[in-house]
């Protein structure tokens, strides 16, 4: 048999196996073949065709665009689990990191992959004019994918050989916790509503659908929003990559940033950049031609996670020119009361939290400011209050002091270890309540009143306060809104314990204004509201008590429109524990009610009040 000529059906190529096996177990096992070598970049440039009606229709060129290099590679990186863009709009992010990153697994490493939007209505939109488009163009996906509408290939499901793409959207607890998956691409994360129904938080939600899988990949992207955003909370945990480019006088690589931007509001024609460097002011042209030889620099390059910020500065889809018209627009708009679009510029242009100006305080003040007591309780000390957090593995409590015109002091903070479902927590805050704290002269005081928020292990709560009210230790439950501070105690709980509803808003109000009190001129003088804090480290009034205290700010918000006021984390994260249980305590003080006009008010509990202390399991 000379070469090429066909092979005979018979022939046996391996002893024992005719050749239609033979090319049998050749097609299987070519399926078990790893993918070939390719950067994600490499394979765009290859194999992907942009779709009629995009202002780039035909194959992709990621020269285009350079600072989507790096992001495309590390997410085809199979060293990298999680991946995070916080930037802002009109940078070409879906086309990069998103289809074009769904095509490279579907060709070169398939699996099961989930696509999260905001809502089922954005993520059906999705698939039928980004995604099926996408596919259809690109012919390397089209042989993937079948035409038919079978079970494989709905709106919401396309199958292809080796898995699937899910697009699901994060208002739908049923679609997060259906199917497992390796890949998950999370797309404008701000905008996903807190909770999927009942069930949580649908990136928390979708995130347990990739646990089983040793070569997971995460996605997060979004444009942030405001001091609550998740993407920025992601960032910041990440190695926060900025992309710089090249000077192009001097070279020197620094990010391209609003602050350099020089324009004349009479001529939008010419609009430029100075080097932070050389001074030198170059034009939009100079500046985007240097791109290609710009690089992300990392402030945490140590970090696991990849994380990049871009800002539309670097858009070869938007000009500065529009830019600076968009930002004239917004600012015109401010100055007549309207936020919403200057709040919108910065988000979307410049890729960074909308942060408000609020009402707060500073935490180097109070440290400053601490006080020596020299005793247990200053002699102005009228009445003691307490009020208890309940957190997972602790009670979190604080003492306050109280004297003529409400002025104050921090008598203790403390932390109670333990699981709060075990009695012995209890009994531990059983002997605080009975605890008594000594003023200079010998004389002493008792906690006269305690609230425990009941925000969580409420049952445990009730048991805990419903046999001692008599000893007025109170149930109590925030609420925000425009509510009043200390609402009519009801009993329609499990227990029949009381429970009093608490406007944290108007609390925080007032214990903002007494915070801001200034410190009288003369020690030892009375000043009205003003909030005193002892040096004493065992009394627990540390640097991290005064951030927990500090950890909030009242901002106003535009809602539909009209002005609203609200109390917001200063950022991501931050524990606000010393300033609910301030308000706590001022709570306390206005459901006991003393008499404030003299020291004789305040005496230890009497006899007859302590048999409400009797120790009961709760």
């Amino acid at each position: 048999m000379k070469k090429g000529d066909a092979i005979p059906s018979d022939t046996v190529l391996i002893e024992g196996i005719p050749e239609h096996t033979f090319r049998l177990f050749k097609k299987i096992f070519a399926r078990f073949q790893p993918p070939a070598d390719l950067k994600l970049t490499e394979w765009a440039n290859e194999f992907r065709i942009l779709s009629e009606g995009n202002s780039d229709a035909g194959r992709w060129r990621t020269d285009k665009a350079p600072y989507q290099r790096a992001i495309m590679n590390a997410i085809s990186d199979p060293r990298i689990r999680r991946v995070v863009v916080m930037s802002g709009a009109q940078l070409g992010k879906t086309e990069a990191f998103i289809l074009n990153a769904l095509g490279y697994f579907m060709h070169q490493d398939p699996g099961r992959i989930m696509v999260m939007l905001p809502t089922i209505e954005l993520a059906e939109g999705f698939s039928k004019e980004r995604f099926t488009p996408a596919v259809r163009d690109t012919p390397v996906l089209s042989k993937l994918i079948s035409n038919s509408k079978s079970s494989g290939n709905t709106i919401r499901l396309k199958q292809f050989p080796g898995g699937f793409v899910m697009f699901i959207g994060a208002n739908s607890p049923s679609s997060l916790s259906s199917w497992p998956v390796r890949i998950v691409f999370l797309d404008e994360v701000d905008r996903y509503s807190e909770s999927a129904g009942k069930e949580g938080d649908p990136v928390a939600l979708v995130e347990t659908r990739t646990s089983t899988f040793w070569n997971k990949k995460i996605v997060l992207l979004s444009t942030p929003s405001d001091e609550t955003s998740r993407i920025k909370m992601e960032y910041e945990n990440s190695t926060q990559e900025v992309w710089n480019v090249p000077c192009p006088v001097c070279g020197h690589l620094q990010p391209l940033e609003w602050g350099q931007i020089v324009f004349d509001r009479d001529n939008l024609d010419q609009i430029g950049h100075s080097c932070i460097k050389c001074g030198t002011l170059s034009d939009e042209v100079d500046w985007k031609r240097a791109q290609s030889r710009g690089e992300y620099i990392a402030k945490y390059p140590e970090r696991e996670v990849r994380g990049f910020h871009l800002n539309a500065l670097a858009s070869p889809w938007k000009s500065w020119k529009e830019i600076v018209e968009e930002f004239l627009k917004a600012n015109a708009a401010l100055k007549n009361g309207n936020i919403e679009l200057m709040k919108e510029w910065v988000n979307t242009v410049l890729g960074q939290i909308w942060e408000e100006d609020g009402e707060s305080v500073d935490v180097e003040d109070f440290l400053a400011r601490r006080e020596t007591y020299g005793c247990d309780v200053p002699d102005r000390v009228i009445v003691l209050t307490a009020s208890v957090d309940v957190q997972v593995d602790r009670l979190e409590v604080e003492i306050v002091g109280w004297g003529v015109q409400k002025e104050n002091w921090g008598i203790q903070y403390l932390r109670i270890p333990g699981d709060p479902d075990k009695q012995e927590v209890w009994e531990r805050l059983d002997e605080l309540l009975e605890k008594s704290f000594y003023r200079a002269d010998g004389t002493a005081l008792k906690i006269d009143c305690m609230c425990v928020d009941s925000g969580y292990k409420a049952l445990m709560v009730y048991r805990y306060c419903k046999p001692r009210e008599l000893r007025h230790v109170y149930a109590v439950k925030g609420r925000s809104g425009a509510y009043p501070f200390v609402g009519k105690a009801s009993t329609s709980n499990r227990v029949g314990a009381l429970l009093f509803p608490i406007g944290v808003d108007s609390g925080k109000d007032i214990v903002m204004q007494r915070l801001k009190v200034n410190p009288p001129q003369m020690v030892d003088e009375p000043c009205g509201g003003y909030c005193h804090f002892p040096d004493d480290p065992d009394k627990g009034y540390d640097e991290y008590y005064f951030n927990t205290l500090t950890a909030e700010k009242k901002v106003l918000r535009y809602v539909k429109g009209r002005q609203r006021f609200e109390w917001v984390l200063k950022r991501t994260g931050a524990r606000n524990e010393g300033f609910d249980l301030r308000v706590y305590n001022t709570a306390a003080l206005e459901i006991r009610n003393p008499s404030l006009s003299s020291r004789t008010a305040t005496a230890a509990p009497k006899k007859k009040r302590q048999r409400g202390v009797v120790k009961r399991g709760i």
